[in-house]
């Protein structure tokens, strides 16, 4: 019923910055909080970071001062600048919605399939 792509991904250098993008497509009403989250290999899956619907934002403390969430509710696509990046990032970044469907009375909760990141010299 929503469907999230994510896009941005991809290889940089230690200290590089990339900008991950994901755009909703479906029958939305509205959008509640979304979310970027994160798996390394051997890893548990992670939170990034998340927004919720009036811009209120949470860090991973790994993200903070170096990660940036941010949403355009008009163009339905969630962001996630990452700046100074780390071979530790290295990990597939995956975006997670809640959204309002016309008839439904809770939230409908969406996950994209997943950008690699690879951060390597």
């Amino acid at each position: 019923q929503v469907q999230l792509v994510e896009s941005g991904g991809g290889l940089v250098q230690p200290g590089g910055s990339l900008r991950l993008s994901c755009a909703a497509s479906g029958s939305i009403f509205s959008i509640n909080a979304m979310a970027w989250h994160r798996q390394a290999p051997g890893k548990e899956r992670e939170l990034v970071a998340a927004i919720t619907s009036r811009g209120r934002t949470n860090y991973g403390d790994f993200a903070k001062g170096r990660f940036t969430i941010s949403r355009d509710d008009a163009k339905k696509t969630l962001y996630l600048q990452m700046n100074s990046l780390k071979p530790e990032d290295t990990a597939v970044y995956y975006c997670q919605g809640e959204f309002w469907l016309p008839r439904r009375e809770t939230p409908f909760g969406s996950w994209g399939q997943g950008t690699q990141v690879t951060v390597s010299s």
